[in-house]
């Protein structure tokens, strides 16, 4: 990887990061992120209730104040900027229906979200502002992701890592950080960078802890950059920063792919099935060869799920999912949910996880390396599944924009849904759903972002 002094891309992507106004973003990119937002609040909603979420919760109430000008979505409590963040972020990826950048691989809502509004409530932030936030933190995560590349992703979970520096560049734009001190927040923020898969292995609750943490890992180095800390310019690129100990197949030249012109915010898939994404291409194609052939659960004898390595590098540890959230990591229990009812939402995977019939299901069910859907990774997700029936027929289906992507992507009113069903899950009430979704929908012109779940105007 090319070092020289003279090129420095964490100063550029700094540059963009400190100086995008409201105005420089396209509509249809304002669009998108208030999509985006309110798809968010519904996975962080989702949270309430979980164990993982509930200790940490119960550590923020612990640790923090007893309230604060930031709110805390799950129960409507109050804290601190960065208690807020901590919780709003583990809570938001428990669920597994956060968004996804395909590309990068990585889930910007958990971490850019959560700490823009903290730190947007806090200091009585516009909507407009907001938004511009949110969108600068979209487009620096998404490009240190895609920076860091496929190796980076085969041992590190890039949404604990990139995440950092995006909630650095959110947070830091809302304190107005000059281009140095954004620069500053990056290398405060990349020198804390952490995430490893290992935890899937063991069911172990360490995912929605990255999440929680980049937040907050972001949100602390663009307030102590403010107050003059510096940190290391060049924590992207450097000889001994982010990609020399991360990856292997780092490109320097993707930090800075487009800038102002290609908008990645819009890139960004929402989830359409409350499973890990590596598990819905096979999904749709399995439920699209099911309804093509009028096939039900007991007529499959196997099924194929021809996949990139990506997948088998993140899936291929679960082989008996012994928790709902590792069951998620599970292609073989999710297309068993599928073939059992059609689709693999969140009751689906509470309720139904262990049943008889979708363990079975899950046996006969494995991963084959594809060259066509390897090559075409991480920039498209193709579907693709053989289906062996008990008859002895041989099925093959294919989708090549799963459900989400942006050109399948789901509508304001599915969104809508989406967000109601996952309140539901967690107890929310309908009715405060009825008052509080329309201000969702107009953030952008709020005149202060006050409470999400607080009836009454901003």
């Amino acid at each position: 990887m090319n070092d020289a002094p003279q090129t420095s891309w964490s100063a550029e992507l700094a540059a963009f990061a400190a100086g995008l106004r409201y105005e420089d973003i396209p509509d249809p990119v304002v669009d998108r992120a208030v999509d985006l937002f309110v798809d968010w609040v519904g996975s962080a909603l989702a949270g309430k209730g979980m164990r993982p979420i509930e200790i940490v919760s119960s550590f923020a109430r612990t640790m923090g104040p007893e309230s604060g000008p930031s709110e805390i979505l799950i129960d409507g409590s109050s804290s601190s900027p960065l208690f807020a963040a901590f919780v709003n972020g583990a809570s938001s990826h428990i669920a597994e229906q956060d968004d996804v950048h395909n590309g990068s691989v990585f889930h910007p809502a958990a971490v850019v979200f959560p700490p823009a509004l903290a730190v947007a409530q806090a200091i009585g932030t516009s909507g407009r502002d907001f938004m511009a936030a949110v969108t600068a933190g979209y487009e620096v995560g998404i490009r240190v992701g895609e920076f860091l590349g496929r190796s980076h992703y085969k041992i590190f979970h890039t949404t604990g890592t990139a995440g950092a520096l995006a909630a650095a560049a959110a947070t830091g734009r809302l304190l107005g950080l000059s281009a140095d001190a954004m620069r500053d927040a990056f290398g405060s923020a990349g020198t804390q960078a952490a995430g490893l898969w290992e935890f899937l292995r063991d069911a172990a609750d360490s995912k929605p802890l990255h999440t929680g943490k980049a937040a907050v890992n972001g949100l602390i180095a663009a307030y102590l950059a403010r107050d003059g800390f510096t940190g290391a310019k060049r924590i992207l690129e450097g000889s001994q920063g982010m990609a020399a100990g991360m990856s292997r197949d780092a490109d320097p030249s993707r930090l800075v792919d487009g800038l102002g012109s290609r908008w990645t915010l819009i890139e960004t898939s929402f989830k359409f099935h409350a499973s890990c994404r590596h598990t819905h291409p096979a999904a749709d194609a399995l439920l699209k060869a099911m309804q093509d052939n009028n096939l039900t659960m007991n007529d499959i004898g196997s099924v194929t799920a021809l996949v990139h390595q990506g997948a088998i590098d993140v899936l291929g540890p679960v082989v008996s999912p012994a928790t709902v959230h590792q069951a998620k990591f599970s292609m073989g229990t999710t297309l068993g949910l599928i073939a059992a009812f059609g689709r693999a939402g969140m009751n689906e995977f509470e309720t139904s996880y262990a049943r008889p019939d979708v363990v079975a299901f899950r046996d006969r069910v494995r991963m084959q390396l594809d060259e066509e859907v390897d090559a075409a990774y991480p920039a498209r997700w193709i579907g693709k599944v053989r289906v062996e029936t008990v008859d002895g027929r041989t099925i093959e289906a294919r989708v090549d924009e799963p459900k989400g992507d942006p050109g399948n992507t789901l509508s304001r009113e599915e969104i809508e849904t989406k967000v109601r069903g996952l309140a539901a899950f967690s107890g929310a009430d309908s009715a405060t759903l009825d008052g509080v979704l329309p201000r969702l929908w107009e953030i952008q012109n709020a005149n202060s972002v006050g409470p999400l779940m607080a009836k009454g105007p901003r």
